[in-house]
């Protein structure tokens, strides 16, 4: 397991958010990626909309122990929660706004979201508001709290949580494979079978299905393990692809 040696600024805005419906969601997708650029000192944010209140396993005074524990492995500078209703997602302009707020606060360069295909609704719709947060953002005139400034994410990205999709880019999180698994196994209530545990995909070997995928996109591209993501705009290289 790659070790970090990162110093917390809060102060300054953030390189990257990553924003998920439920705490564990990010961890999921790409919680090697991010140990990876916390570990070079990249400043990495983490916002949970809902507080995943109708969970089958667990509590919310669990989970939210559960998602600062694996922040902390992680290396993550801040994490919070919106505490929007647990499958009450839906489009609407005071979620919207509040994203947009968090935005506006955070100031990162790359939002990252969970890919619009998944078998659970709220992964999608998490998505769908994102998406139309970071572009309220960055309106000028657009108001939310405090009168904050606009601001304009870079890029927004994809990653995926329960599905097996072609990405158009991946991570090689080789050195870091081990950071991701420590961060799931945090989430004891979610993914460790109990005797009181209700019976979910999530309790049946779904960190080894996890690990699975990335050993196979790792695999597509030549290293041990690797996370995938999706992007709705071409990705510009700035290196030379003949060279080292």
């Amino acid at each position: 397991m790659s070790t970090r040696t990162v110093k917390v600024m809060k102060d300054k805005p953030l390189h990257i958010l990553a924003f998920g419906a439920h705490a564990d969601d990010v961890e999921i997708g790409m919680g090697g990626s991010i140990a990876k650029w916390t570990t070079s000192g990249k400043r990495v944010g983490i916002c949970d909309l809902t507080e995943a209140q109708l969970s089958s396993n667990g509590t919310i005074e669990i989970r939210k122990k559960e998602a600062n524990k694996a922040a902390e492995l992680l290396g993550v500078t801040e994490r919070l929660s919106l505490g929007f209703p647990d499958r009450g997602l839906l489009l609407q302009e005071e979620f919207i706004r509040r994203i947009a707020s968090v935005i506006r606060r955070y100031q990162p360069q790359i939002v990252f979201a969970p890919y619009f295909e998944d078998r659970h609704p709220d992964h999608g719709n998490c998505a769908r508001l994102v998406e139309e947060a970071v572009f309220s953002a960055g309106i000028r005139k657009y108001q939310t709290e405090n009168s904050q400034k606009p601001h304009k994410v870079s890029r927004v990205y994809f990653y995926m949580i329960n599905g097996f999709h072609k990405p158009d880019f991946t991570i090689d999180i080789s050195a870091y494979m081990e950071n991701k698994i420590a961060a799931l196994r945090a989430y004891k209530s979610q993914f460790e079978q109990t005797d009181t545990s209700v019976e979910t995909p999530l309790v049946n070997g779904y960190i080894e299905t996890v690990e699975a995928r990335e050993r196979l996109f790792g695999q597509q591209v030549g290293v041990n393990f690797a996370e995938g993501f999706k992007s709705k705009v071409p990705i510009l290289l700035n290196c030379d692809l003949m060279g080292d």
